[in-house]
């Protein structure tokens, strides 16, 4: 992505930079940006959690910080720069991932993150569920789990009561970094949307669906609202200059879809990393069962996301289990062999959670590794186009861009294109949650006016998979013969 520029501050050694902060589950990244939204440094750092006894999956705060230092001067350290010369920054956010205070501002617990596993026998949420008024007001289509902040909050009142009664305030991970950073008691709406309190039609809190005590939560705002900016407190938390513009980010799956070019250079975007996801922007309010929706990124519009387990980590379970001679790009060089259909072999979705082999069938002796990896791709696809008609409704997208570790495979997105008869994309974009968060940031500098106009200038279409439409006629008549094997 690194072109040469004539621009008048690189000649003088100076480049104004933009910082989009990707806060994943596994790893939390910052992208630092310049004004042609070219990547100039990535700071990638492994986030590593406290399991205690098994259950659990915590950041303590200080490592929290620590983390984002980290991978503040390995951006810095790639781009040649100094933290002085980033003009805005913004994020993108892991959801249901939070922590409580006191009416200090001290942190009461570490970062609960939404893997937490300590209310995994509670039901506490299954009534809520179940009200008429859940699904036109929040927007979530899901049954809510125990893995949604909301039971583990309620988990925390029950056996740590002590605690929770010192708790002054409920923050998601977002909502703490804004506050960090600037002192506002603001969040984003976006990321807000999932944890089943929001009215999406009002973006008010609806306190009644669950019992919070006194707990405060933070004012929802729009989706790169300017938030601030630093304060000379949270400045020092990332070696940063005070004054810096700040932008409320979104929830990483719309972040990236942003960054993704969804809704500008395609209909909708697909991301197949450990979590299958599928993320469109649509102008209407139109929840609906399957999917969640929540706001987008200008007044009025909202995102739909739908998602699944059956994503990338199966391909690894079998090279990591049953490949280990065989690199990921090799077992794909060996499944490019394997006609459509992968001779009769079946992947069920999530394969890897079966023992052994068994996630697959029926297997014969004609099977080898290129068989069970095609599979596993054919298993994906067949998911994502059930995700994709769960988001589109009636209306049949033209254009889908790829997000996610399964954008660097070529059959992978051809099988894809092929079984849904649906041109594929990619962009140049490295990490597009981090560039979604980045034309955020971009707009709150006063680079751009929109996102539309950030976006339109900064993604770039890499490579185009046209389907085929013979195969697409053979997977047709593969799905109805699957879905009588199941």
């Amino acid at each position: 992505m690194n072109r040469p520029t004539d621009d008048s501050q690189i000649a003088a050694g100076r480049r104004d930079l933009v910082l989009g902060i990707d806060l994943g589950t596994s790893y939390f990244k910052l992208g630092l940006f310049d004004r042609q939204g070219e990547l100039r440094g990535m700071g990638r750092i492994f986030v590593a959690k406290d399991r205690g006894d098994g259950s659990r999956c915590e950041v303590p705060v200080d490592r929290f910080w620590a983390l984002l230092c980290r991978g503040m001067s390995e951006a810095c350290r790639q781009a040649s720069a100094s933290p002085e010369q980033i003009c805005g920054l913004s994020y993108a956010s892991q959801a249901n991932s939070f922590l409580l205070l006191d009416r200090d501002m001290a942190p009461l617990t570490p970062l609960i993150l939404w893997a937490d596993d300590r209310a995994a026998e509670t039901d506490s949420l299954a009534t809520l569920f179940k009200r008429s008024d859940f699904l036109p007001n929040t927007g979530i289509g899901i049954p809510p789990s125990h893995q949604f902040c909301l039971a583990k909050v309620d988990w925390l009142k029950r056996h740590q009561p002590a605690l929770f009664a010192r708790a002054v305030y409920l923050m998601t991970i977002s909502d703490y970094l804004s506050w960090a950073l600037t002192g506002e008691l603001v969040g984003d709406a976006g990321t807000a949307s999932l944890l089943g309190l929001l009215d999406q039609r009002t973006l008010t809190w609806r306190r009644e669906m669950i019992d919070l005590g006194d707990l405060s939560l933070s004012m929802p705002l729009q989706p790169g609202t300017p938030a601030g900016k630093l304060s000379r407190n949270g400045a020092a938390l990332l070696g940063l200059k005070p004054g810096v513009p700040f932008a409320v980010g979104n929830l990483d799956h719309p972040a990236a879809a942003l960054g993704a070019g969804a809704g500008q250079i395609a209909d909708l975007s697909e991301s197949t990393g450990t979590v299958l996801a599928c993320v469109r922007f649509v102008a209407d309010y139109s929840p609906r069962p399957g999917s969640c929706t929540g706001a987008g990124f200008e007044p009025g519009e909202h995102y739909q996301l739908a998602f699944d387990d059956n994503g990338a980590a199966g391909v690894e379970w079998y090279q990591q289990n049953h490949a280990t001679e065989l690199t990921i790009p090799q077992l794909e060089k060996l499944a490019a062999k394997v006609p459509a259909g992968s001779e009769g072999l079946l992947a069920r979705p999530a394969a890897h959670r079966w023992p052994d082999l068994t996630g697959f069938l029926p297997t014969d002796k004609r099977h080898q590794h290129g068989h069970f990896t095609r599979a596993l791709f054919e298993s994906t696809a067949a998911s994502l186009a059930i995700l994709v008609a769960s988001v589109c409704g009636g209306q049949r997208p033209k254009r889908i861009v790829a997000t996610g570790g399964g954008a660097q495979s070529d059959l992978w997105l051809q099988i894809k294109a092929d079984l849904l008869g649906i041109e594929w994309i990619t962009t140049e974009t490295i990490d597009p949650a981090c560039l979604g968060a980045a034309i955020l940031a971009a707009v709150a500098a006063g680079w751009v006016a929109d996102c539309q106009t950030a976006a339109s200038k900064w993604i770039r279409v890499r490579k185009t998979y046209q389907p085929n439409m013979a195969q697409h006629r053979l997977y047709e008549e593969w799905i109805r013969t699957r879905d009588m094997e199941k």
